[in-house]
């Protein structure tokens, strides 16, 4: 980069009417979270001049004593002449900042016109030993028999040359006592020995180490994420027979109170479902025309095959009556008959008759 060869620019005299001297931004923070690297401070502000100011940044190495503008061709990012009061040196995709590993110093001062303040610097830093470890993103749990597989990505990539994340996850059952894992370096761990159909609770936290200094830096826990663990084949075994007797029971309690009401009401229930009583049509024909004989209303419609014959036999009458119980059991009779012997000297006649019933 391009060398900066005085650390203050003079102002020339009379450059704006009415300030001697612009005042340097106060409070710099320096911002350094996961891979982000900003510089922030307060805003100046001009007492009887509501002109804007601008500022300018400026970075070196603690290896050189030269300062650098942060200019697009150098970085990416243009922090010469800000209106903001924040140089954000991750602000695209094109801008990984400053070298993690090494030591950066920053300045910043005001600007109006030809008017510029004294450089404020920024205590030195260094990514690795100084930014803010957030927790593990995308977090993703899937559920299985008494146990949980929690998969998730870091908080942001480091060359494994460098530095490298190690993970911990705290764990505990909804309303019981925190556990904790033991660090581990994958992306995924399963959590076993769960109960099953039990709700645990859990947090990831990621830890970065350096390499070659051999130190770390804990980061933050994740928001706490909750799961249902799934039924083992045993406890599956338990709910199949469960809903088994369960729904045997019920069954049994509906049939035993609908035995118990048919029962207690059955005359009502008869009632409800008896057919009302209704006259044969023969004798509902007869009723309309009584004129017409009885037996022949009720042959009506009749098939003989349907028609039921016993036979009677008159065993004795007297000579008197007898062919007058003749007569009128043949003019009543439809079916076949058998004619009496003939035998009028005999006091006993003996004649049979078929009569249908």
């Amino acid at each position: 980069p391009p060398k900066v060869e005085s650390d203050r620019v003079r102002s020339p005299p009379h450059s704006c009417a009415g300030l001697d001297s612009l005042p340097p931004p106060q409070n710099l923070k320096v911002h350094l979270y996961n891979a982000q690297q900003a510089l922030r401070w307060d805003p100046v502000t001009l007492r009887n001049d509501t002109r804007p100011v601008f500022y300018q940044v400026q970075y070196r190495y603690s290896t050189s004593n030269n300062w650098y503008d942060v200019n697009k061709r150098d970085s990416s990012v243009d922090c010469t002449n800000l209106s903001s009061t924040e140089c954000d040196f991750t602000a695209n995709s094109l801008s990984k900042g400053f070298p993690r590993q090494f030591n950066i110093s920053l300045r910043v001062r005001t600007k109006l016109e030809g008017l510029v303040s004294p450089w404020v610097t920024a205590p030195w830093f260094e990514h690795y030993r100084n930014a803010t470890i957030g927790p593990p993103e995308n977090i993703w749990v899937t559920p299985e028999e008494g146990s949980l597989i929690i998969r998730f990505s870091s908080p942001f990539d480091v060359p494994a040359s460098v530095a490298f994340f190690s993970y911990y996850v705290y764990y505990w059952e909804k309303a019981g006592i925190q556990q904790v894992t033991r660090p581990f370096r994958n992306n995924f761990i399963t959590l076993n020995d769960l109960k099953p159909l039990r709700v645990y609770c859990f947090q990831v936290k990621a830890e970065l180490f350096l390499v070659k200094e051999n130190i770390s830096r804990s980061g933050h826990l994740s928001n706490i994420s909750c799961s249902e663990t799934t039924a083992d084949a045993s406890t599956r075994l338990q709910q199949v027979i469960l809903i088994a007797v369960g729904t045997f029971l019920l069954l049994s309690v509906v049939v035993g109170a609908c035995l118990f009401l048919v029962l207690k009401f059955r005359g009502l229930v008869k009632y409800w479902f008896h057919a009302p009583p209704s006259i044969p049509v023969q004798i509902e024909e007869y009723l309309k025309d009584p004129a017409q004989p009885i037996l022949d209303a009720l042959d009506k419609d009749s098939s003989p095959r349907d028609d039921a014959w016993d036979s009677v036999s008159i065993v004795s009458f007297p000579e008197n009556d007898r062919e007058a119980v003749l007569q009128s059991t043949l003019t009543q009779s439809t079916g076949p008959s058998h004619q009496p012997v003939d035998g009028a000297h005999s006091a006993d006649v003996a004649a049979d008759v078929s009569v249908r019933v």
